[in-house]
């Protein structure tokens, strides 16, 4: 490479890949960046031009088959229940009497308004009951064995 020292070809090989995997975000260019650096630092150390090319595949390599997976796994979120969901099956004390019209509970420290899962259900204040569903911000509760 006339006018050019090898390393800095790598190294903008490693720029380019690793701003590719920007557009990609697959976690494949970004470790065939990390081999173009590893043979630039080796042609830094005045490596002949095949230990150069010979280091980029074995650390892509490495990289792809050792790094990705586990970087592959921490990318992938984790399933989580949103809060509203989590209260789901939780019990709730009737603050005022709750009927398929409304009514208030005490639920996970705080106040919500609520109706009756059973239409035919009326509630009576300072009973426990069950959280069914929550319908925005209602829990839908139910007073049952």
């Amino acid at each position: 490479m006339e006018g050019v020292d090898a390393w800095l070809v790598w190294l903008i090989i490693a720029g380019v890949l690793a701003g590719a995997e920007i557009v990609s975000v697959d976690l494949v260019l970004i470790m065939f960046a990390g081999g173009a650096a590893a043979a630039a630092a080796a042609a830094a150390a005045g490596a002949p031009a095949s230990v150069q090319v010979l280091v980029a595949i074995v650390v892509s390599t490495g990289l792809l088959v050792g790094v990705r997976p586990v970087a592959k796994r921490h990318m992938v979120a984790p399933t989580s229940v949103d809060n509203t969901a989590a209260l789901v099956g939780r019990e709730a004390v009737v603050l005022e009497a709750v009927s398929a019209h409304g009514g208030m509970v005490k639920l996970n420290g705080g106040q919500w308004s609520a109706r009756a899962f059973d239409q035919r259900q009326l509630i009576a204040a300072g009973s426990t009951v069950t959280v069914m569903e929550i319908n925005g911000a209602t829990a839908v509760v139910w007073d049952g064995p």
